[in-house]
């Protein structure tokens, strides 16, 4: 799915999820391609640590760059971000991906959804 999504390969990788989808998305990336890692979700709950990184010769071969990312740091930004990022919503140029689970009951399974990379975009839980 992810080569048939992104034909000309990947530029840019907001990195959130980390292990298996990472590793993929680094074989996909593309010369001077960036990679801002801001969290690693599916290596959160890991027993033991993780194997350091596999992808060390594709990102070299690419050129990337590869810089860590906290939100904290650009917190003052917030206000333009969000009124860049709503008008963006609006004009239909950014159109946010979910995954919708139905009742209070669910929410063990979607969070453990969120935690295994089982949700795409955010995930809601609709109660009520």
């Amino acid at each position: 799915q992810l080569k048939a999504a992104t034909p000309d390969g990947i530029d840019v990788d907001f990195e959130n999820v980390g292990g298996a989808l990472m590793d993929a998305i680094f074989a996909r990336l593309n010369i001077g391609a960036r990679v801002a890692l801001c969290g690693l979700i599916s290596e959160y709950n890991a027993e033991d640590p993780p194997p350091g990184p596999r992808a060390f010769g594709n990102l070299l071969i690419q050129r990337a760059l590869v810089k860590g990312f906290i939100v904290l740091d650009h917190f003052g930004q917030a206000p333009e971000a969000i009124t860049e990022i709503a008008g963006l919503m609006q004009q239909g140029k950014l159109k946010p991906l979910e995954t919708v689970v139905e009742g209070f009951e669910q929410l063990p399974t979607a969070i453990n959804m969120l935690f295994d990379g089982k949700n795409v975009g955010k995930l809601v839980v609709k109660v009520g």
